[in-house]
């Protein structure tokens, strides 16, 4: 047999098999996918898409390679369950590019998460003029320092004692400790002068009277804890205040007691404001104010790493200067002795540009940047890999995409599969599919009605399926004949929050606006910056965003909402018992599960297991309290009932609880008429946790409701029911504002405020405002162009 006609055996393994998957809503899914194409899984929310490619194919790739580090290494890492599945076959290594925030913490910057500051430190001290040190002369996180001493060396039977000292040159601006802004704090805000500490004087969340927290300061012997604050004396007032770290010993266990400042500096104020907990992040705002720091100007660096320039700059003017301005000075210099690294830090800034970031600038905070930017952040270090036969694992990467950028992030996309990479991408956008190779589409539902593959196959086969998606794909929303009358006008006068340039604007009230254009356009600056100062001044503004919903597993819609309550007061009243008993994280709760349902057994280096209580078979509740019934039903089984099935089972008859009722109607009214209401927050999905809060925030006396993208993460169908909604809100009085690039809003809108024409400080202008009809007609914007198309 000649060697051409003979296929090596190597080259069969090219699908991933998947036999029997049951995660999450999963029903015994079975499904090849091939490698090396772009496989796109579509679907509605909560039809189990990513209970499929995160949680069962991505999940068991990262679980076997952490299975091949020693095991001391694997006790350092997250430990993965085994996913619930048959047979997983011809995986290979997954990289997921997930819309998870990048890390919060106040020091972590663009620069320093994508490792182009490190480049830059490194060529500043190979390059900079006058010299000042190695690269950690540059860093915003290096203090400098400098000491002497005696030290002892051992040679042969000889000790001898040498005097020795070093210097650490840092960058680190002494005064903000490389924050960039110092911080001013109310006192008043932080305890009660006339009470004593005994009493209850530290009004600070979570300082409890009979707390460790105060307990450290009541019986560290530096104070007097009976007496009123105000009666402190210079030394003892010091002491509470700004006493530095020393160890103090209370009921004979040594602990270190510092001031409340500066104890209160290091606990709160060193966290993203971003990342706080809603009542912690409502105290620093009364507490503290933040300024620029007046001796480095915000720059985080000291005077010498300021000194030092390259061709007239300083490192933190190119931090600060937009990214795809960076990339063009980089390209100036023509430095032989540094090339290689000129070429590393050229091509990591190309990729900013290319992959529609260049609008950023390198000190800008990690934690400020949007779901869809940190995404795409992320997605950097993977451009220029040189690994191929990798799977890729995005969610929605077009999230906060125009659809002019859209076209960008296909072509990324497709130069990855290029390079021999198989990549998953969970997506509803019609664009997005439209690329694919392979498109498998889930559902017919929702949640339980969910977890099948409807279909598999190519675009014009799913166009002709008759499946929901494959109905939807070529939805075309009409432009409205009339638009509603403003009922007032938003004033907006000389806004230039970020990169805004002196925008005048008059938001009309009464109407659905929609605020679009290109993503780094200033969509975000005008709305939550100017026009909630604004609106707040004079109106009651509700605003909906994407960040996550604070909440542990214990936590779910029924907490989050606070449909609970109405409900155990029921039960209490109908069975003459105490409400608390019908709380799972309160005296309800089953003692061997404490309420959790589950056993969370941690196995140190292999992974954790969770098991369902055998006490409670998972019902979470005591067996006593499960005796009790409202309606028929125990407390249990109106947990595990979905919302649809819980708003008819509240709306009459010995159930009857109107309160109950009238939350459960707002979360069927946001399409979540599927989820049960026991589900922990932590697996719901982007797009529902968006749309919990919408449900959860339209009972507010709200006049102004300002919504962040309301589409995220919903598919094609679902897109009418959120238009429904928002004509519900406008029609009742409100005025409706969102920021969004989804053609249908956009053709659905009364008004249309344009922003562009490009991103950075080539945006941050007025470039159209008006009706729908006139915004295609004039086919003036980027964003004209595209609706023009969408509704032709």
């Amino acid at each position: 047999m000649s060697t051409e006609s003979a296929a090596h055996p190597a080259d069969s393994h090219d699908l991933i098999r998947v036999r029997g998957a049951r995660v999450n809503n999963l029903k015994d899914v079975s499904i090849d996918i091939p490698k090396r194409r772009l496989s796109v899984f579509t679907g509605v929310s909560g039809s189990g898409k990513s209970s499929l490619v995160f949680g069962t194919i991505a999940a068991e790739s990262q679980r076997m390679i952490n299975e091949t580090y020693s095991a001391f290494v694997q006790g350092f890492m997250p430990t993965l369950a085994r996913p619930d599945v048959d047979v997983l076959e011809g995986l290979t290594t997954a990289i997921l590019v997930d819309q998870e925030r990048m890390g919060a913490n106040s020091r972590s910057t663009v620069g320093t998460a994508t490792d182009v500051n490190a480049m830059l430190r490194i060529l500043f001290s190979r390059l900079g003029q006058p010299h000042i040190g190695s690269p950690q002369a540059f860093s915003f996180n290096v203090a400098s320092a400098s000491g002497a001493g005696a030290i002892t060396v051992e040679r042969g039977t000889a000790a001898t004692k040498e005097r020795r000292d070093f210097t650490i040159t840092g960058g680190m601006c002494p005064r903000c400790e490389g924050m960039g802004s110092v911080t001013d704090i109310d006192l008043t805000q932080l305890f009660d002068e006339g009470k004593s500490l005994a009493g209850g004087a530290i009004t600070v969340p979570g300082y409890t009277a009979d707390g460790w927290s105060v307990r450290m300061f009541t019986e560290s012997g530096f104070l007097d804890p009976e007496k009123p604050i105000r009666d402190f004396s210079e030394t003892e007032r010091h002491d509470f205040l700004y006493r530095e770290p020393v160890k103090v010993k209370i009921n004979g266990i040594n602990i270190t007691y510092e001031g409340l400042v500066l104890k209160l500096q290091k606990s709160l104020l060193s966290k993203d404001r971003e990342a706080m907990q809603p009542h912690i992040r409502a105290f620093v705002d009364r507490a503290v104010t933040f300024t620029a720091c007046p001796d480095c100007g915000g720059t985080r660096l000291n005077e010498g790493a300021r000194s030092s320039r390259i061709a007239g700059r300083n490192i933190a003017e190119l931090c600060a200067m937009q990214i795809s301005d960076l990339a063009a000075w980089v390209r100036t210099l023509d430095e032989p002795s540094v090339a290689p690294l000129l070429d590393a830090l050229q091509e990591t800034l190309d990729s900013f540009v290319t992959i529609g970031l260049g609008y950023l600038s390198l000190d800008r905070p990690a934690g400020t940047l949007s779901g869809g930017e940190a995404q795409r952040t992320k997605m950097i270090r993977h451009l220029g890999s040189s690994l191929t036969d990798v799977t890729y694992v995005f969610d929605e990467p077009t999230i906060g995409l125009h659809p002019h950028d859209i076209q960008r992030m296909n072509e990324l996309l497709l130069r990855l599969r290029d390079k021999g990479n198989t990549v998953l991408v969970v997506e509803h956008k019609p664009e997005m599919i439209a690329i694919a190779d392979h498109i498998v589409d889930l559902g017919p539902g929702a949640g339980s009605a969910g977890g099948t593959v409807c279909f598999e196959g190519s675009l014009d086969a799913l166009q002709a399926s008759g499946t929901l998606t494959g109905r939807h794909l070529g939805d075309r929303a009409s432009l409205k004949d009339a638009v509603r009358t403003r009922t007032g006008t938003l004033e907006v006068r000389g806004a230039t929050a970020h990169n805004l340039q002196d925008v005048d604007v008059d938001v009309p009230l009464g109407v659905l606006v929609v605020v679009t254009g290109v993503a780094g356009s200033g969509k975000s600056s005008l709305v939550h910056g100017s026009l909630r100062a604004q609106a707040g001044a004079g109106q009651d503004v509700v605003s909906i965003d994407q960040g996550a919903i604070r909440g542990s597993r214990r936590s779910n819609p029924a907490t989050y909402t606070g449909l609970l309550e109405p409900i155990r007061k029921a039960f209490a009243k109908a069975n003459g018992v105490k409400p608390a008993l019908f709380s799972a994280n309160s005296e309800g709760a089953c003692p061997n599960c404490n309420g959790a349902g589950v056993i969370y057994t941690d196995l140190g280096m292999l992974a954790g297991v969770a098991t369902p209580c055998e006490v409670c078979e998972g019902k979470r509740f005591q067996a006593s309290v499960l005796e009790y019934t409202l309606g028929g039903r125990d407390i249990s089984e109106v947990l595990g009932m979905s919302v649809a099935e819980a708003e008819e089972f509240f709306r009459a008859g010995e159930a009857r609880i109107p309160a109950a009722h009238a939350i459960l109607a707002r979360l069927a009214d946001v399409g979540l008429g599927y989820l049960s209401l026991g589900q922990p927050l932590t697996t719901l999905s982007g797009g529902e946790r968006q749309r919990l809060k919408l449900a959860t925030q339209m009972s507010e006396k709200g006049g102004v409701y300002v919504l962040d993208e309301p589409t995220a993460g919903l598919h094609l169908a679902d897109v009418e029911q959120l238009l429904g909604l928002l004509d519900r809100l406008v029609d009742s009085g409100k005025s409706v504002i969102v920021v969004e690039h989804h053609q249908a809003v956009m053709a659905h809108a009364d008004w249309i405020i344009d922003l562009g024409p490009g991103a950075g400080h080539d945006g941050g202008r007025i470039v159209f405002e008006g009706t729908p009809k006139d915004l295609v007609g004039a086919q003036s914007t980027l964003t004209g162009q595209h609706l023009a198309r969408y509704v032709a």
